[in-house]
């Protein structure tokens, strides 16, 4: 099923340099088999490019240069298969549970003709003997007080949370506050990137683990 794909902002190449030819694939695809798959809702082809794939690729810049990034929950890959397309020099496990969704994040993989990914049929809990990893993202998994105790077993000691949350972002970090201590997290901050250059800014939420679970 085709579905009308947003029309391309103009920020697009400003954000994805050499990349955008690759990320136009990903996004044509992604709207004409998105919604059939259950990868993506209804409504979500008319703003895919502003709320979900610029919305991930705001994040690449933070990624670590030839680092390995695991990433839970790819779903459709948002952000995962958007930051292996944006950055070639990192190396991105994407983790997912459901069949149908490895299946979509195999293909694609393979469309694109992407080198640095690998895809990995499994929750985030049994997938620490894939890593460590040097940083780990996530988008739309679950609140901070249930991801950080998810994720913070995949990285090395000094790893980075990279989590890209909604509004409420703010009153997650109080609601976890014990949480991230209890994992190792003694430094955090919320980002907002890219708002002069999309209709809402990303909220990120980065931290590092002194000492990994």
């Amino acid at each position: 099923m085709t579905t009308d794909l947003e029309p391309e902002p103009a920020s697009a190449r400003q954000i994805l340099g050499d990349r955008l030819e690759l990320a136009r694939e990903f996004a044509a695809h992604l709207a004409e088999q998105g919604e059939e798959l259950g990868l993506i809702g209804p409504l979500e082809a008319a703003r895919l490019w502003s709320r979900h794939l610029l919305n991930c690729a705001l994040v690449a810049p933070l990624l670590t240069a030839e680092g390995r990034v695991a990433d839970v929950g790819s779903g459709a890959g948002l952000p995962g298969l958007v930051l292996a397309i944006a950055r070639p020099d990192a190396e991105l496990v994407l983790i997912e549970p459901m069949e149908r969704r490895t299946m979509w994040l195999l293909a694609e993989t393979a469309r694109l003709g992407l080198r640095n990914v690998t895809v990995l049929r499994a929750r985030a809990e049994d997938a620490v003997d894939a890593g460590p990893f040097e940083q780990v993202t996530a988008r739309a998994v679950s609140a901070l007080s249930k991801l950080v105790p998810l994720t913070v077993p995949l990285l090395s000691p000094g790893g980075e949370l990279l989590f890209l949350k909604g509004a409420r972002i703010h009153e997650e970090v109080v609601a976890a506050r014990s949480v991230l201590r209890r994992h190792g997290i003694r430094e955090h901050e919320v980002l907002e990137l890219g708002g002069d250059l999309l209709p809402e800014a990303t909220r990120l939420f980065r931290a590092t683990v002194v000492e990994a679970s």
